[in-house]
């Protein structure tokens, strides 16, 4: 029973955007014509005839390399709340980011040196 006001937050957040959904789609306007129905990128008519074009494989490395230290840079929050009452048993806990920041370090180094991040 803790859960109960939980469970009625998400019941009723359901039951809103259910309701909005189909209030929508019987309400709303209905004027369907050659160019709203005509395929769009981004707002833009498409330039080709739509066969897939490759993707450099740069392109995602350089997302998976920014999704790695973004995830990685998330630990400085925790640590960073906890700082001060750690600080007083000992420095092991500033040592301990330090070592983190410097794998964090040499590893940009290495990706950088590798030209990882080079877009040719």
């Amino acid at each position: 029973m803790d859960y109960l006001p939980v469970l009625v937050m998400m019941s009723a957040g359901i039951a809103v955007g259910g309701a909005v959904l189909v209030i929508t789609s019987l309400l709303g306007p209905k004027l369907p014509n050659r160019m709203k129905n005509s395929p769009v990128e981004c707002g833009v008519p498409p330039v080709d005839s739509g066969k897939h074009k490759r993707v450099s494989v740069q392109f995602y490395l350089v997302a998976i390399l920014f999704l790695l230290f973004d995830v990685e840079t998330v630990f400085f929050y925790p640590w960073a709340v906890v700082f001060k009452k750690f600080m007083s048993t000992g420095n092991f806990v500033l040592l301990e980011m330090l070592s983190f920041v410097a794998v964090l370090i040499v590893g940009y180094v290495y990706i950088v040196r590798k030209g990882a991040l080079n877009w040719e």
